[in-house]
């Protein structure tokens, strides 16, 4: 300690990031199991080459630590913040060859401070180890154009591959990396380099996992993420809400200030070749070429798409260590103040539970449902468990829950990954089942009693019994329906 406190003296820096992921490490005891935790999780209990709606890395992740360490949120959690923080200090060298002393100071401080960190320390989803192979790839693809190094062509092309087995919006690392290479005076001959085309082909060969399970599946996964977003897209209707929804999400996520820097900064290269035809110096061309397809493509998508809040985040790497050179030490100052400020309210949140999330993307109720669930199956024994929301509750209660729990798939409706199990479901016919339905908009305890056609379907009668509300210090929080349903029919 007497040796720390003069370091932390004179690289204030460093005090700030360490309080930030101390306070981040504190307040995962105290985090609940988040629905996107618990399917990510089983992932990796349902071991694949790949999964339908994501390449399977934070599956996998996940597994090696609750192999490890056990099976317990504060596992699952602990994962995602020590992932994360590889990420940071894979930022950190990163950004060392870009920056002065002084600026890399701002920009480790900036992107430490920010609330998407914290989103990718506390939330299990792909782009946790997306944020840390984008980030390396961008590194070793730095070291084997700048420096000459052919070796870390190699690694390059292995991190981009790992990038894609987490999360296909990967694909930009190569994008970003030929764009690099065309737009550059200096580079250009890359184009013929046998370590570049090496690189990329070892990046796919990386990818055969998820090749083979698309292959395997009439390429289902590539169609779901393709597909559909394609067709709303083609359809080009302005939405507003949209566009403001997405500003909102990245001052969320960035913070007002580092926000604002990153509009600067993209207008002003842009302005710049757009008027001059001049591009800037070639290291700064590199990290734009891994910023603006990312940031500008997708942000140019929100008029009519909404894009979801984590697609702009691999964009934030590079965008950060730009923004540093611009923004100026008072306004890191108020960027750190207004995150202080902003992470004490959400702990608060995460503590007392404050404020009502009238949604099921939430960290409270879940272990008490399934608790609430043992009691009910002691009472209706040989029943199973089904829900019909994507895979929130089902995801979850499988976590907490020894017998295995299914998903829409029961009632012939599509079930994400909970399809491409392999189960049979006439193994279940004749069984009773519990169907479980989230009141997201809980107001008071009645009964729906409103009549489900999808189940009659399948069942022969069902009858609703009360719901289950879970109450936290005596305030009650959640509230989920419950349907008791007789003799099941797979084929109905």
């Amino acid at each position: 300690m007497n040796k720390l406190l003069p370091l932390i003296k004179k690289h204030p820096a460093i005090s700030i990031v360490i309080g930030f992921q101390l306070f981040r490490f504190l307040l995962i005891p105290f985090m609940g199991l988040m629905p996107q935790d618990a399917y990510y999780h089983f992932y990796g209990e349902n071991l694949s080459w790949s999964y339908f709606d994501h390449p399977g890395m934070i599956g996998y992740l996940l597994r090696s630590f609750t192999f490890v360490f056990g099976k317990s949120v504060f596992v699952v959690k602990l994962a995602d913040f020590v992932i994360t923080s590889l990420t940071l200090f894979s930022f950190y060298k990163l950004g060392s060859y870009f920056l002065s002393t002084e600026k890399l100071n701002k920009a480790i401080v900036l992107i430490t401070s920010t609330f998407f960190i914290s989103i990718l320390s506390f939330n299990s989803t792909p782009d946790v180890p997306l944020l840390l192979f984008w980030t390396l790839s961008v590194l070793f693809l730095y070291k084997a154009i700048f420096e000459e190094r052919n070796m870390y062509w190699i690694y390059a092309g292995v991190a981009m591959g790992l990038a894609f087995n987490s999360k296909y919006t990967a694909l930009l690392l190569q994008f970003g990396l030929l764009a690099f290479v065309v737009f550059s005076k200096k580079y250009r001959k890359l184009i013929r380099s046998p370590w570049l085309w090496t690189s990329i082909f070892i990046s796919i060969l990386v990818t055969f996992p998820v090749w083979y399970w698309n292959y395997q599946h009439d390429f289902a996964s590539f169609l779901f993420q393709s597909s559909n977003r394609t067709s709303s897209i083609s359809k080009f209707k302005i939405s507003p809400s949209f566009f403001f929804g997405a500003i909102g999400h990245q001052l969320f996520l960035l913070l007002p200030f580092l926000f604002v820097i990153f509009i600067f900064f993209t207008f002003k290269y842009l302005k710049r070749f757009f008027t001059t035809f001049k591009l800037p110096n070639s290291k700064t061309l590199f990290l734009l070429a891994f910023f603006i397809p990312t940031f500008l493509g997708f942000f140019s998508l929100t008029p009519i798409y909404w894009v979801k809040l984590n697609w702009l985040m691999p964009s934030y790497i590079t965008g950060i260590i730009l923004g540093s050179i611009f923004i100026s030490k008072k306004f890191v100052k108020y960027q750190v103040i207004f995150s202080v400020v902003l992470h004490l309210l959400v702990s608060l949140q995460i503590l007392f539970y404050l404020v009502p999330i009238k949604s099921d993307d939430t960290w409270v109720g879940w272990e008490e449902l399934a608790n609430e669930m043992d009691v009910l199956q002691e009472k209706y024994p040989n029943t199973f468990i089904f829900s019909n929301d994507g895979y929130k509750t089902s995801a979850a209660l499988n976590f907490f829950m020894d017998d295995k729990v299914y998903a829409s798939n029961i009632i012939g409706l599509h079930a994400l990954h909970f399809d491409y199990l392999g189960d049979n479901l006439n193994d279940l016919n004749g069984k009773n089942a519990f169907f479980i339905d989230s009141d997201k908009r809980f107001k008071n305890d009645n009964k729906k009693e409103q009549i489900i056609p999808e189940i009659s379907n399948y069942f022969e009668e069902y009858i609703e019994l009360d719901p289950i509300i879970i109450s936290e210090k005596g305030k009650k929080i959640r509230k989920f329906w419950v349907y008791y349903c007789k003799n099941y029919k797979a084929k109905p």
